[in-house]
């Protein structure tokens, strides 16, 4: 049976994992990745407006990998729409480099979910084989941080790289043009990030739980021996 101590970690370490998933499907699930300012460019060329007139033709755009949404200002108001990514969107991407993101939070999902388990197994008992013990859990931990670091790493350059945000923000637009004014990764983006450092927070542990503490030994107490006790 492993030791009060080494209980206490793994128990973390599968509560960790088991939030990390979480984590994930949430931030999957949820159209907030990026968001940003659009400037209608056509619109703002056609009446040649200066910088106190612009505001009319800023609008601002928010999706994530599946869905979003855009609020558009081309000097009439705005006029707001929401739109998915799949099936129709994903062909004006990157669409390798879309789908690999959406894999890799899959595997990493799975990852996690294993180390979850692996780590409730090492909080009950000992494993016999090396695989199912801490190795196992840091390798299942090392897997998972590591493929959420690919695909917030891939969205990164989807977004920067490969215009992201303005092609999403021109699709289907045959009159208006829209260029890019700010960009901010939202609260669903660091949602993953804050995955992958759990992940990493669990290999220390497993890592502390690898130490091996002395125990602190008391010393005997001598017996007084006296000349009565030998009569006796």
């Amino acid at each position: 049976m492993p030791s009060c101590f080494k209980k206490t970690l793994f128990a973390l370490a599968s509560l960790i994992s088991f939030v990390s998933s979480i984590l994930i499907v949430v931030a999957m699930g949820t159209p907030k990745w990026m968001t940003g300012k659009i400037l209608c460019k056509t619109g703002a060329d056609l009446v040649n407006a200066t910088d106190p007139e612009l505001v009319k033709f800023i609008g601002e755009i928010y999706y994530g990998l599946f869905r979003g949404g855009k609020i558009r200002q081309c000097g009439l108001g705005g006029r707001r729409s929401k739109f998915t990514i799949f099936p129709h969107m994903v062909k004006k991407l990157n669409t390798g480099l879309h789908v690999m993101i959406i894999m890799f939070l899959c595997v990493a999902i799975f990852f996690s979910l294993v180390s979850f388990g692996f780590c409730i197994l090492n909080t009950i008992k000992v494993p016999y084989r090396a695989i199912k013990g801490p190795a196992g859990v840091c390798l299942w931990n090392f897997l998972a941080g590591g493929f959420i670091v690919l695909a917030v790493t891939s969205f990164m350059a989807a977004v920067k790289l490969h215009h992201l945000t303005e092609r999403i923000a021109n699709f289907r637009e045959n009159v208006f043009q829209f260029v890019i004014l700010e960009e901010r990764f939202e609260d669903c983006f660091w949602l993953c990030v804050a995955s992958a450092t759990a992940h990493a927070v669990n290999l220390l542990l497993i890592a502390i739980s690898g130490i091996h503490f002395p125990k602190i030994k008391t010393k005997p107490e001598e017996a007084n021996v006296t000349a009565e006790d030998i009569m006796y």
